[in-house]
């Protein structure tokens, strides 16, 4: 039956649509892919500008609608790897080496303390990741469009603004780092500033064709940057000093903690986007099949540069050579890899931009999507537009933030694992607890009366917060659990911990008296 012919039989109770038919197939594999019931959608108004935008060949005018099965892509023998591929080139990125190396250069722990931490933290926060990703198929709607059906439809625009000020803070590293190496390849004849612009403006132009275009370009991305960091293990290779010890040897278990939460809030940065990539996609893709490809390309590329990062942390930290001659800021980082290769050194500093653009381009897309979330007059900026206003915003921010990078990424990193993982934990117990069995309308997105009223989530939300306060250990405040471990930032696993115990009573409280 055509996709047109199952839209005129829409209503009839002897006829399912095409998505209650797969998605009713693929629950005989998973008992948690229940029924869904597809009713007309309620989408907002298209303005003037949008329709114009509409019109632009070759651009993505689709804002935050929900995807029609028409427009999903046919699932063929090579999707797997191509979902791979889009993860790998993504977080197979510069800024992760630069998170890499806070564990050597900043905490002071020694190789193997910190490489374990890393590769833990890898497969920890790309399993989130892999779980956020597979909601995309399933229900056409963004990541952040799902969270209405967890945290309803006002309380979710709080975790898009949320969303936004992470990747702020995200797009305005990747930002800087970009910035500082262009500076340093051009001998300092461009200023690290017109480097912000530069690398801002590419992931602009990148972001505004919109997704197809950019998955098809994360296909390739990844085989000159994985050329670039094998440069670098030759390079500075070497150098890698493996019998460093760690600083201050009795805060080693607080040190272990905090450089694992922050390699772990890497992950948790995307789990708020991971759907939005994958929305072009049928509903008929298996959930195991999405899970596995995005944690396999996720782990792999996150788990390499943040080795990598770590044994350069390990070169400043026991040179005074190089830290004299680069400094210890991001730029100098990278360029202590290519010390000794000259020119080339430079052409392998200039691809290194190029995978901060790479990553740096869905962050620009998501939040113009975001933006277009919170509604009102938002709601009817095109996303072109919105993604282009949140592009000025963060390279603002990065010209203004560019000489404390290092302060920057040590004070966000775990804010942001704060709030993504309350919202992880209740999306996972409102899933395997409540909508078990009684499933999901994906066509009532933006129907409010269709959708949770949110206290529970909402209540939850601030309860999990109470539990970050009391347990994080930052430079501007250390809580009263974290004071008591030595100063290890608990605030990620208490966080978790009082969302869990919090949510289930509160949202029976609310089924039982509200409804919904």
């Amino acid at each position: 039956m055509k996709p047109e012919d199952v839209e005129k039989a829409h209503g009839s109770p002897s006829v399912e649509s095409m998505e209650q038919f797969e998605l009713n197939k693929s629950a005989s594999s998973s008992s948690s892919d229940a029924t869904v019931v597809e009713k007309p959608e309620i989408e907002p108004p298209r303005s003037r500008l949008k329709q114009y935008f509409a019109s632009l060949k070759g651009m993505e005018n689709r804002g935050i609608e929900r995807v029609p099965l028409e427009e999903r892509e046919e699932v063929t023998p090579s999707t797997s790897l191509h979902m791979m591929l889009m993860w790998f080139s993504m977080t197979l990125a510069t800024n992760n080496i630069v998170v890499g190396s806070m564990g050597t250069l900043v905490l002071g722990l020694s190789f193997k303390d910190a490489a374990l931490c890393a590769i833990f933290g890898c497969i920890a926060g790309a399993s989130i990741i892999g779980y956020m990703s597979t909601w995309g198929p399933r229900s056409g709607n963004r990541t952040l469009i799902v969270a209405r059906y967890f945290m309803g439809y006002y309380p979710s625009k709080v975790c898009c603004v949320l969303n936004i000020f992470t990747n702020v803070g995200y797009s305005m590293v990747n930002s800087v780092v970009g910035g500082q190496i262009l500076s340093m390849v051009s001998g300092g004849q461009l200023s690290v500033i017109i480097g912000i612009i530069i690398v801002a403006g590419t992931s602009l132009a990148m972001a505004l064709f919109g997704m197809r275009i950019f998955q098809i370009y994360e296909r390739v991305a990844w085989l000159p940057q994985l050329m670039v960091i094998c440069v670098i293990l030759g390079s500075a290779g070497p150098h890698f000093d493996f019998n460093i010890q760690t600083a201050a040897p009795e805060s080693l278990n607080a040190k272990r903690i905090t450089f694992f939460s922050i390699v772990l809030s890497i992950g948790l940065a995307w789990a708020p986007l991971a759907a939005d990539y994958y929305v072009y996609y049928p509903p008929q893709m298996r959930r195991w099949r999405t899970f596995l490809m995005t944690v396999l390309g996720a782990a792999q590329a996150m788990s390499i540069t943040l080795l990598v990062g770590i044994g350069l942390g390990t070169v400043l930290a026991s040179s005074t050579y190089y830290s004299s001659k680069y400094g210890t800021g991001p730029g100098g980082l990278l360029m202590t890899a290519y010390d000794s290769l000259g020119g080339f050194g430079k052409v392998c500093a200039t691809i290194n931009v190029l995978a901060l653009v790479a990553n740096n381009t869905p962050g620009a897309y998501s939040m113009g999507i975001n933006l277009q979330m919170l509604g009102g007059f938002l709601g009817r900026i095109p996303r072109p537009i919105s993604t282009t206003l949140a592009t000025i915003v963060y390279a603002a921010c990065a010209m203004g933030g560019r000489n404390s990078l290092y302060s920057v990424f040590k004070s966000f990193l775990p804010l942001i694992g704060y709030w993504v993982v309350i919202y992880v934990v209740i999306v996972v117990q409102e899933d395997a607890i409540f909508r078990r069995r009684k499933g999901y309308d994906w066509s009532a997105w933006n129907t409010r009366a269709q959708l949770p009223m949110g206290l529970a989530a909402s209540v939850s939300f601030f309860v999990g917060w109470a539990g970050a306060i009391v347990g994080m250990s930052q430079a501007y405040y250390t809580g009263p659990i974290a004071r008591l471990t030595g100063g290890a930032d608990l605030g990620l696993w208490l966080a978790a911990g009082f969302t869990m115990l919090a949510f289930p009573a509160l949202r029976v409280f609310e089924l039982r008296y509200i409804g919904r």
